[in-house]
């Protein structure tokens, strides 16, 4: 950051302390009101659970944090979870390959968000074999969302290595707050159909729901064909999921609680066999993934203790992927196809446990601790050539300490051993708040964090084991899996049909430092909160190249240095709620690798890395309630942009409520219009019409 920008900054967000009566000088806030308490002219700071694992008001954090309320993000609209992120500034959403979204804070990667941490109710969210997130068959109804905190910024201190450039926790409600029978549907668009229902009881010490959840998608209109670009053809990239969750929470007595949830999710996602390479591989037919997940979870939480919170939590996943189809491939030098049935099967499936003691030794000191195990497992013919087995253990800790009113300090690490490269990695986490007033901080962050590679990265063995193969001149090939090796004793080439990791990746690895400042006024009866965020990133030996059996190329090649400046406000009036979104981020990176690449090769590989970084990101949201319960909601998103060109969308929600004493139930319409024909993020990705319509209506009993 230049010297004049940081003088800047800190002249215009720094204020003169007051003045007492006596001449002596005092709090800053103590000079508003004659209780020297927040309540006489501001609403209580904002908590914030995510970031250091501590219940911290936001002047407290060491880091910024967009909290996203379930309540705004039913208001707005949303169609799809992943389009929550696009209120996050430095947040961009896209799609890739068929319609999967992919969410990234500051770009880098597409196909795999391999580099952002997403919790779900403090459990992990993203696949174990290949750290990626499946947004479309995440077991999270948007209509059972409490809130979503994102910690902006690297979160490794608090959660392990894979919090590189950020950490997302998606809160859902509790029993205890949807007690009763509800039921939702929402409908339209390119195929879209959402439902959701849910029944539940709330006692004194046990509540529990019970829900179901269905997911349809038909996907993108069309896309070009490989062979001629200028021709448009269907595209099969839709989806249906159902999906099935309970949740439950038991307090026996006011020392001990337990929370119990457990999910299910059967369903189809589609894959267009032009987008599998279908050329290459001479695809016929339909190579669906049949999705088969579930999950269990269970904490407990104990406060006997004098000043202690003892909490337990442990949780399995496991994610069942079986994709087949027919092919029929024309070798090289022989004249009749190879017709045979591939598959991409894998399982996987994680285990995790986690102790945390959280102590408050006197409100100015507060320290909260842990160790947590995870074992990592997974099993493809194809993708490993069998399975295997990745085993992570942690400590981490974090120190809050405020010595004087006007200053807060974080201290927090993790120190995290993976057999993955069977060493050990230390996280850190230094952070200074300043407190302006009762409800203006400003903060000083440093972090460092590691990304350790993951399974498919370093131990890939991808190659295809053909069954129920024709012609009979090709029987030797049944049940034969065709690797390196016997592509090696065999007379015809399969060379490109197989591909095996070097297994020699090392960490990657960034440097992050963060000025940013925090502050909420009363503006009449209404509330202005306002979070600016200066960052600066220094990103080394990224794992950059190509995933694909094909041409599967990885190395620690890149390193990348991002800087630049975020804005998030809101204000809160009652019946109108106003928020501004703004990111702005330059980035430069750098081939680092001497692997022996062309110039136009190495820069092929950097552009690959920032497919998904953009200049600005952005959004503006206006809510508005009025008289007999109706409200409108207005949306502009924007992303400028990607490598086809900008995004921009503007969304329109009317929605009426009728409340009664047994039965409430709301109607909505939504339009979304695309203010461009621009594809996102891929020339495939397109829709006939730019605008989208979509009903909804809800029901409670």
């Amino acid at each position: 950051m230049p010297a004049s920008m940081s003088l800047a900054l800190v002249a215009t967000l720094l204020t003169s302390p007051a003045a007492g009566a006596d001449g002596t000088e005092v709090p800053p806030w103590l000079a508003l009101g004659e209780s020297g308490t927040a309540e006489d002219i501001y609403s209580a700071v904002p908590e914030v659970l995510t970031t250091t694992r501590l219940r911290q008001p936001k002047a407290r954090v060491p880091g910024t944090t967009t909290v996203i309320s379930g309540e705004t993000i039913r208001d707005l609209g949303m169609v799809a979870l992943a389009d929550v992120f696009r209120l996050v500034p430095g947040m961009t959403v896209a799609a890739v390959g068929t319609n999967q979204p992919t969410v990234s804070y500051h770009g880098t990667v597409a196909y795999e968000q391999r580099r952002l941490q997403v919790l779900i109710d403090g459990r992990t969210g993203y696949l174990p074999s290949l750290a990626d997130v499946d947004w479309n068959a995440m077991p999270v109804p948007i209509e059972l969302i409490d809130r979503i905190e994102v910690s902006r910024g690297p979160n490794s201190a608090a959660y392990g290595n894979n919090a590189f450039l950020a950490s997302i926790n998606i809160i859902t409600l509790s029993p205890e707050n949807t007690a009763g029978t509800g039921l939702h549907a929402q409908g339209g668009g390119p195929g879209i159909r959402n439902y959701t229902a849910y029944h539940g009881h709330a006692r004194d010490k046990y509540s529990w729901r019970v829900a179901w959840h269905r997911r349809e998608s038909d996907g993108y209109d069309f896309q070009y064909d490989s062979d001629d670009a200028f021709r448009k053809v269907p595209i099969r990239d839709g989806f249906e999921f159902n999906q099935f969750y309970y949740d439950g929470v038991l307090q026996p007595s006011p020392y001990h609680s337990f929370e119990f949830r457990a999910g299910v999710t059967d369903g189809i996602d589609e894959d267009d066999p032009l987008k599998m390479g279908g050329a290459d591989l001479g695809i016929q037919g339909e190579p669906d993934d049949e999705v088969r997940d579930h999950y269990l979870q269970a904490r407990y939480g104990y406060s006997g203790l004098d000043k202690h919170l003892i909490e337990f939590q442990t949780s399995y996943q496991r994610y069942n992927r079986d994709k087949d189809w027919t092919s029929c491939i024309q070798l090289d030098g022989v004249p009749l196809p190879l017709c045979t049935s591939l598959n991409e099967d894998l399982q996987q499936q994680r285990l995790e446990f986690e102790l945390q003691d959280t102590w408050e030794l006197n409100p100015d000191l507060r320290l909260v601790s842990g160790l947590g195990y995870r074992e990592d497992g997974y099993e493809s013919e194809t993708f490993f050539g069998g399975s295997g087995e990745i085993y992570q253990s942690r400590l981490f800790a974090n120190l809050e300490y405020t010595p004087v009113y006007w200053l807060t300090f974080n201290a927090g690490a993790n120190y995290e051993h993976t057999s993955l490269l069977d060493d050990n990695f230390l996280s850190p986490r230094l952070a200074a708040n300043l407190h302006l007033t009762e409800n203006q901080t400003l903060r000083f962050v440093y972090s460092r964090a590691v990304r350790t590679p993951d399974a498919l990265e370093q131990r890939a063995n991808w190659a295809y084991t053909p069954e129920n193969v024709s012609p009979s001149v090709y029987q030797d090939l049944e049940g034969q899996r065709i690797d390196a090796e016997y592509d090696a004793s065999s007379p015809v080439d399969f060379s490109g049909y197989y591909a095996e990791a070097t297994g020699d990746l090392d960490e990657e690895r960034i440097t992050s430092r963060e000025i940013s400042y925090y502050g909420q006024f009363r503006l009449g009866h209404g509330v202005l909160s306002t979070e600016v965020r200066y960052f600066y990133d220094e990103l080394r030996d990224l794992v950059a190249g190509i995933i694909n059996v094909e041409d599967f190329d990885l190395g620690n090649r890149v390193a990348i240095d991002q800087q630049g400046i975020e804005l998030e406000t809101a204000l809160d009036l009652g019946d109108t709620r106003l928020r501004l979104a703004y990111g702005y981020m330059d980035q430069e990176g750098r081939y680092t690798a001497n692997d022996g690449l062309s110039v136009e090769e190495q820069q092929e590989t950097l552009a690959r890395e920032a497919r998904l970084s953009v200049r600005h990101t952005g959004s503006v949201s206006w809510i508005q309630r009025y008289p007999e319960d109706w409200s409108s909601a207005l949306a502009w998103y924007v992303a400028d942009e990607f490598r086809s060109g900008p995004y921009q969308r503007a969304d329109l929600r009317v929605a009426k409520s009728v409340h009664g004493p047994r039965v409430s139930y709301d109607i909505a319409v939504i339009v979304q219009h695309y203010l461009n024909d621009n594809p996102l993020l891929s020339r495939d990705n397109n829709y006939t019409d730019r605008n989208q319509f979509f009903l909804e209506a809800g029901v409670r009993f």
